[in-house]
Parts: structure tokens; sequence; C-alpha cells
């Protein structure tokens, strides 16, 4: 497959940090100003895309392989806490929301999740914050739901389950 050894094979799920969820579809080499690179092909589907990441530099660009049970039940055990509420400006916490969700941790993610999640008896969200709610549900569900071998809108039913029963 590649003349340089690489973690990750063709068909393995990974998890880039801006982007979630993909599959790696193989390596191709490609001359980039003169000098010859071998390039991770990841399909991320959800999105449409597809990324090429050097070999030598996937794992320092944060590429990972999906979360092992113990770090997901890691996540879910923070989904099923308190939801932390901030008396911040928005603009401030939704920089940091951000900041977690792209950073593929899938407990930082599940706190995003936790925090912005709103019962029927509280106020309503505005846009943005059901936009960042929504954008940190799915992440989450994607990799859940690779890892449990199920589709993502029944990974989003059983968090939000798990959530309710919370």
């Amino acid at each position: 497959m590649t003349k340089k050894s690489s973690d990750f094979k063709t068909g393995d799920f990974v998890v880039y940090p801006t982007h979630g969820v993909g599959e790696i579809k193989g390596t191709e080499t490609q001359i980039v100003a003169g000098t010859e690179l071998d390039l991770l092909v990841i399909d991320f589907e959800q999105d449409r895309m597809t990324l090429r990441i050097p070999v030598g530099k996937a794992r320092t660009s944060g590429l990972r392989r999906l979360s092992s049970r113990k770090q997901m039940d890691a996540a879910l055990q923070k989904l099923k806490g308190r939801a932390k509420v901030r008396r911040t400006m928005w603009s401030r916490r939704a920089q940091e929301y951000e900041a977690k969700i792209n950073s593929g941790d899938p407990v930082s993610i599940a706190e995003v999740v936790r925090d912005l999640r709103r019962s029927s008896n509280q106020a309503d969200q505005s846009y943005s914050e059901r936009q960042m709610y929504q954008a940190a549900l799915d992440r989450l569900a994607r990799e859940f739901a690779k890892i449990e071998q199920i589709d993502e809108t029944a990974a989003v039913d059983r968090l939000e389950k798990l959530m309710d029963a919370a």
C-alpha cells in the first residue's frame, strides 16, 4: 500500500479534530512544490469532502483512531452530568464551545452537548445555540455510531435517551 509504514490502513474509520469521523480510502503520492509526498486520503461522507494529509503529519495534525469503548463511556458519563450554566457572554461561550467541538475529544464534545441541551421547562435557545448544540450532537453521534456499529439516527436517539434519563 505505502512505502512508509503508517498507523492507519485503508478502510479504517478515523477522527480528524475539525471534521469528525472519516474513512481512510487509501494513500496516494503527489508532487508538491517539487517534493514527492505520500498522502492519506480520508473521505468525510457526511460533509461530502475528501481530505489529503501527508502520511508523516497524520499524528501531529490530530488524526486519531475512533475512541475506545472506555473513552466513549467517559464521554457518556459527561452527558449524564449536570449542565454548567455560565453567565458569561454568549460570544465568549460560543468560542469555547467551538474550540471543544473542534478538539475532536469526545469528552469535550459531550460537555458541549450537555451544557447546550435545553429541557422543555427552560427558556428557548437562540439560533446559534441550537446550531452549536446540533453540531456537537452530530459529531458525538457519528463517532458513537461507528463504535456501536449502529446508524447515526439510532446513535442520536440513544444519546438523547441517556440525557433524558439522567
